[in-house]
């Protein structure tokens, strides 16, 4: 059993008592609710004489972390300084809820990467059977009427799946480089509705020359028992399967490298052009999940089908991205849009990555009211999963959902003033790009109100995320590198807000809008000339918003530190309403906590996100504002991931300090808040 370390200040010395007590956490409910801290440290307690020595706690590193006055004893009083009166659910094992859905544990990470298998138990070493698939024209052709002289490459694809977009160029370059030494390929779309000229683009789109195909009956995933869009299988001349996995390791789920590290089919077929077994076999390909073929005769019936649920858990969790048109990848407002992807809703929605929302589950509930939450019910996983492994009964039309409508261009209306970056941004194919920067020039000649913006990219294919800040005339930059706060924010999801009537931005007259993008390439060449649509107030509101944060500028993560703190704080100098949340890292964060303790001394979590994800950049905002009053102390504390077990780190033999690009690091909680009117007209008068 693994588990995080915990985010308070003393958070790793809480997983020691955690650690050493995890045999005595017995029940399921135990492992649901957590335990008292004064609870474990009597089990462990042996002789009941009120402290623990080093035979009752084992481990020298764990001790010495508890012991905090260093009297070779460990006191409950210590260890509740420590940790608290309770060990976090977040330590223990997930639990599963009803059906075959489970809760996806709070301490799994959201990035996967390719891993090492068992090559004869998937596969490698037996003779691959010829199979009938469809060729460019529609036609049937066998596998091996692809004539190989030393070995074929059967390399995997679907149109619609973005990692496989992100390998394309390098599939044309190994398809270039090892042609002409007796390999030949074979390109292979297993995306059973995927169109003909889907799959031409893709093919064109990358340069590929050798054959392609469709696997439109599953007959190749069936044989080679495939699992995601990116795999590549090697076959030697006599059609023995030598190789199966990864293409390299440069993309993943949730990361990508500038470059691959480890050139696994490269490598493959360099060994057997010698003649050689390759070193490494057989590895996972992290893509999109394809769908298991099943027996159909084994299939439960499930009395939710498409029409009376699914369609409407989809309507209300999903398709706001998954549409015509929409950010996401590909669609899923058909019945035939959600079988072609079942195999990756499956997988995401178990991983918890689907649909994103990161709070800690007690974070979604009625304590903790967040307008914008889309985690899914338990009830409805578990309905989703189900059918997914049902005979995905599409039901009775005539309960069909009605379809949701989305705006063709702006959300928030036609905006009142439209601004566009001077020059489109050229973007790579491949790897990673530092951050942009562009400079707009509003040239308003007064103060202006906004009530409600949206960020437009031209390519939204290759925007990652997109902070806005302001510089006034007299050339402050009220968001110095993103510390304050922001202007607007553009994730994946979120492109826009309307703000309530009567509430503001203030847009100063002569002001720069000044850009901060980060772009993903995504295996084509582009470029992107983003706009930002302004909606004006009608008049001075009474309440205007600012963007805050509470910010540690001062980062330094050891080298190699998996699980490193850093914790900031600020005290409120007026009583203040919060509307939302955002943290911010970069590829090292892994997980993010505000808290706050009152003048009086309670203490309070605001937001736990027990995953953070660099790929989302969520904005948590509540349904009704929260007061905190004057002289409050608000707390942010993260956790970065600086360890080669992290696929997104650049570098795990380097230290890391706070800075501007993906490569360096950055621990921000923004708040987003408002104060009374009144209190804006004292401040504004400096008295």
């Amino acid at each position: 059993m693994k588990y995080r370390i915990a985010f308070a200040i003393a958070c790793l010395t809480a997983c020691v008592l955690l650690f050493a007590a995890e045999p005595l956490l017995k029940s399921d409910k135990d492992r649901a609710e957590g335990a008292l801290t004064s609870d474990i440290f009597k089990r462990l307690d042996k002789n009941g004489d009120g402290k623990l020595t080093p035979d009752e706690l084992s481990n020298p590193e764990w001790f010495a972390k508890l012991d905090l006055n260093k009297d070779g004893v460990i006191t409950l009083e210590e260890a509740i300084k420590a940790i608290g009166e309770h060990v976090p659910q977040r330590y223990l094992a997930g639990v599963k809820t009803g059906g075959s859905s489970s809760v996806p544990h709070e301490d799994e990470s959201l990035k996967e990467q390719p891993k090492l298998i068992k090559a004869t138990e998937n596969g490698v070493g037996r003779l691959v059977a010829d199979v009938e698939l469809k060729n460019a024209q529609g036609g049937d052709v066998k596998l091996f009427d692809t004539k190989a002289n030393k070995a074929l490459v059967v390399g995997l694809f679907s149109a619609s799946c973005p990692i496989s977009n992100k390998l394309g160029p390098e599939l044309a370059r190994i398809e270039k480089d090892y042609s002409d030494k007796g390999v030949s390929f074979v390109w292979v779309d297993v995306i059973a509705n995927e169109k003909s000229d889907e799959m031409q683009k893709f093919v064109n789109a990358h340069g590929l020359k050798s054959t392609r195909l469709h696997d439109a009956d599953a007959s190749l995933s069936k044989a080679l028992q495939a699992t995601t869009t990116t795999e590549v299988f090697v076959l030697d001349a006599a059609h023995t399967l030598v190789y199966r996995g990864a293409v390299n390791d440069q993309y993943g789920l949730g990361y990508a490298k500038e470059s691959a590290k480890k050139n696994y089919l490269r490598d493959a077929l360099e060994a057997t052009l010698r003649g050689e077994v390759p070193a490494i076999a057989a590895t996972t390909a992290p893509g999109c999940a394809l769908d298991s073929p099943k027996d159909d005769k084994a299939l439960v019936k499930s009395a939710v089908t498409y029409h009376n649920q699914i369609a409407r858990i989809l309507n209300a969790n999903c398709v706001e991205c998954h549409h015509s048109n929409g950010i996401a990848p590909f669609a899923l407002t058909s019945y035939e849009e959600v079988i072609e992807h079942a195999g990756m809703i499956r997988k995401q929605v178990e991983r918890g990555t689907m649909p994103p929302w990161f709070a800690g589950k007690e974070f979604s509930g009625a304590h903790h009211v967040f307008m914008n939450d889309r985690s899914l019910p338990d009830e409805d996983r578990t309905d989703l999963i189900a059918w997914l492994n049902s005979d995905r009964a599409k039901g009775d039309a005539a309960l069909a959902p009605l379809p949701r409508q989305f705006a063709t261009e702006w959300a928030i209306g036609k905006p009142d003033l439209i601004l566009q970056i001077a020059k489109a941004i050229p973007i790579k194919a491949e790897g990673i790009m530092p951050y942009q920067h562009a400079v707009i020039e509003t040239f308003l000649p007064e103060d202006r109100w906004v009530q409600s913006y949206q960020i437009m990219p031209t390519a939204r294919e290759v925007v990652h995320h997109v902070i806005v800040s302001i510089q006034t005339k007299d050339g402050k930059n009220n968001h110095e590198n993103g510390i304050e706060g922001f202007f607007a924010s553009y994730v994946p999801g979120n492109d826009h807000r309307i703000l309530p009537d009567g509430f503001g931005r203030k847009l100063p007259a002569g002001a720069k809008i000044i850009f901060n993008i980060h772009y993903t390439p995504t295996g084509k060449a582009t470029t992107e000339q983003m706009r930002l649509g302004l909606v004006f107030a009608k008049q001075p509101p009474q309440y205007e918003v600012h963007v805050s944060s509470v910010a540690n500028p001062r980062l330094n993560i050891p080298a190699g530190a998996s699980d490193h703190v850093e914790v900031a704080q600020r005290t409120l100098p007026t009583d203040m309403m919060l509307m939302s949340y955002m943290p911010h890292m970069h590829v090292r964060g892994k997980a993010f906590k505000y808290e706050v303790t009152t003048p009086d001394g309670k203490t309070e979590t605001l937001l736990d996100v027990p995953r953070y994800d660099f790929n989302w950049q969520l904005l948590y905002t509540y349904a009704q504002p929260k007061f905190l009053p004057a002289g409050s102390v608000v707390k942010t504390t993260a956790i970065f991931d600086n360890s080669a077990n992290n696929p997104a780190n650049p570098d795990p033999t380097k230290n890391v300090r706070w800075g501007l690009q993906t490569y360096e690091e950055m621990m921000i909680g923004y708040v987003e808040f408002y104060v009374s009117a009144a209190v804006e007209k004292v401040a504004a008068s400096g008295k």
